[in-house]
């Protein structure tokens, strides 16, 4: 490791739990990059997401955004493809985009919105967009009869949380530039939907352990028991 993330490490006291705040504060104080970096939040549930009952997904607005702006590709026709290109999408087609992504390997774009119609299409690229997280679900919203609405929810900050094969949910909050106040909002509304989003199946302690770091900082620990 770096002089700066070790440097950063000795403002951490090892073994400790901190509340959400203190650990936001300290993740803004241990931010040594020279670029704006992002926060991210951890999340361990107690749950096993190879059972179809215990999966947690979702998808939420977060208060004040993630402060990066998303390219949105949105497949629809018609009356919906004009109000996609109206509410701000970035790039808006049928055939012509699937085709595009099929024989290019074109994947200039960060959200994908489709509604419901344009699936039976859209479905033909699940191998490419699956495992880059880019495939529409009903789910996450991306699967939509509005797709103004859904174009606007991805500009304003939506961050979808899902678990991985660890069971661990990774999302962002926000930059650093944010301060503490307003990446507090942020962290307080994702615990908040993963915590409403509690599977009925899941027994015993929910949220094993959280975690909260920035792109290039150390993790700082946050109470569980206080979530």
């Amino acid at each position: 490791m770096g002089k700066k993330y070790n440097d950063s490490l000795k403002l951490i006291e090892k073994g400790n739990l901190y509340d959400a705040s203190e650990a936001l504060d300290l993740v803004c104080k241990t931010a040594k990059a020279k670029f704006d970096e992002t926060v991210e939040l951890h999340l361990k549930l107690g749950v096993d997401g190879r059972h179809a009952d215990q999966q947690v997904r979702g998808a939420i607005v977060l208060p004040n955004g993630t402060g990066k702006s998303v390219r949105v590709l949105v497949f629809a026709k018609d009356a919906q493809a004009e109000a996609a290109r109206e509410a701000g999408a970035d790039y808006v087609g049928d055939m012509d985009l699937v085709e595009k992504i099929q024989k290019e390997n074109w994947f200039e774009f960060d959200v994908v919105i489709a509604t419901p119609d344009m699936m039976r299409f859209v479905g033909r690229l699940g191998r490419v967009l699956g495992p880059k997280g880019l495939m529409p679900s009903p789910k996450s919203g991306t699967v939509t009869p509005d797709a103004a609405k859904a174009v606007r929810d991805a500009k304003a900050g939506k961050v979808e949380y899902r678990l991985d094969k660890t069971n661990i949910i990774h999302c962002p909050i926000g930059k650093v530039s944010f301060g503490v106040e307003k990446l507090q909002e942020n962290f307080d509304a994702l615990v908040g939907a993963v915590v409403k989003a509690k599977p009925a199946a899941a027994k015993g302690q929910y949220i094993r352990s959280c975690t909260v770091a920035s792109t290039m900082g150390p993790g700082v620990r946050v109470n569980p028991a206080k979530l």
